[in-house]
């Protein structure tokens, strides 16, 4: 049946249309201009950038400008930024804004050590007064509407997702994503979708939910417990540009689509690389790329023993030519 479960096939986060509900995460070192712009061809509504730090965008930094790069080919530009400062995020925003943001994405949810160490990403829902502040001044700055993505809470003694999303919607914030895990959870365990649904009574703006959906299946179960208006795909995209798409599509019509073939996956892969080393240059790009080359061997059923495809990534990572990527891919995957 449409959509599994009887929702619009797209998203109103203030002025802005998102045009599906299948929504992918920012990620540090994967969404970068050329995965987004990839995956926006394949029909991705919906792709943030990588976090983005407030303080050293201000600065000019040049790793962290170019991971606000916007461009076109995207259906939405959707800057995410990160920080502890009210005045550094703010002036982010307006920088944001001013790049061409669609939409601005505060981050409270990142659990990794050297963000939370410096009092940022999750480690704000520590510290709620603060958060609000931030949304409050971020709020104030831009006219583009503001999201926020955050946890569960810290831990499992101090869940305060839903209490921090009624303050984030006072403070004139427009959707709110939360991934079903606490903090001190990282990436442990099982989403706890039915938690969201917490968030969801409490607020009146659109939620999302993250955490653990990779499937069609995933994707009803997870907005059927959660009660949430969309998802977001974080890790299940490694390799797989194209979930997005195929879930939407899925949702919407109650079919899976199918994964791409042989030929299409390979000619994926090498549109990827060459984005990549125009983006990047190609020294610089080779080397950002063997990850996501590394999960595109992994996520393909070619060859059938994982055993023969671990060694194949080994070799195909090592590679220092696209020449010798795109033959070596071919021959792994019997195209030649």
């Amino acid at each position: 049946m449409p959509y599994g479960l009887g929702m619009k096939s797209s998203l109103q986060i203030g002025d802005v249309t998102v045009p599906g509900r299948v929504l992918m995460a920012p990620m540090t070192g994967i969404t970068d201009l050329p995965f987004r712009r990839l995956a926006s061809r394949l029909g991705a509504p919906y792709v943030a950038t990588e976090m983005v730090a407030s303080t050293e965008l201000a600065r000019g930094r040049p790793d962290v400008v170019r991971r606000a790069a916007v461009g076109d080919g995207l259906n939405l530009t959707v800057i995410q930024l990160v920080g502890r400062s009210p005045d550094a995020m703010a002036e982010g925003a307006r920088m944001a804004e001013r790049a061409g943001a669609d939409l601005i994405d505060l981050n409270f949810g990142c659990p990794a050590k050297e963000v939370t160490g410096s009092a940022a990403g999750s480690a704000l829902m520590r510290t709620p007064e603060l958060a609000v502040r931030i949304m409050d001044a971020v709020v104030r700055a831009t006219r583009r509407p503001v999201t926020i993505k955050m946890r569960l809470g810290w831990d499992d003694r101090d869940r305060n997702a839903a209490a921090l999303a009624r303050q984030a919607q006072d403070a004139g914030v427009q959707a709110i994503t939360v991934h079903g895990r606490t903090r001190c959870q990282f990436y442990t365990g099982a989403a706890d979708w039915d938690a969201v649904a917490d968030v969801k009574a409490a607020v009146d703006v659109p939620v999302i939910v993250n955490g653990d959906v990779r499937t069609a299946g995933d994707a009803r179960q997870a907005l059927a417990r959660s009660g949430a208006d969309a998802v977001m795909l974080g890790r299940g995209v490694y390799g797989r540009p194209w979930l997005a798409a195929g879930l939407q599509a899925a949702l919407d019509g109650g079919t899976v689509e199918a994964e791409p073939e042989a030929a299409a996956r390979h000619g994926l892969v090498m549109a990827h690389l060459d984005e990549v080393l125009a983006f990047y240059g190609a020294s610089l790009g080779l080397r950002m790329f063997r990850k996501h080359l590394g999960w595109y061997v992994e996520q393909a059923p070619w060859p059938a023993d994982p055993t023969v495809r671990r060694a194949a990534k080994a070799q195909l990572c090592r590679l220092e030519s696209r020449a010798d990527i795109e033959t070596q891919l071919a021959q792994l995957w019997r195209l030649d």
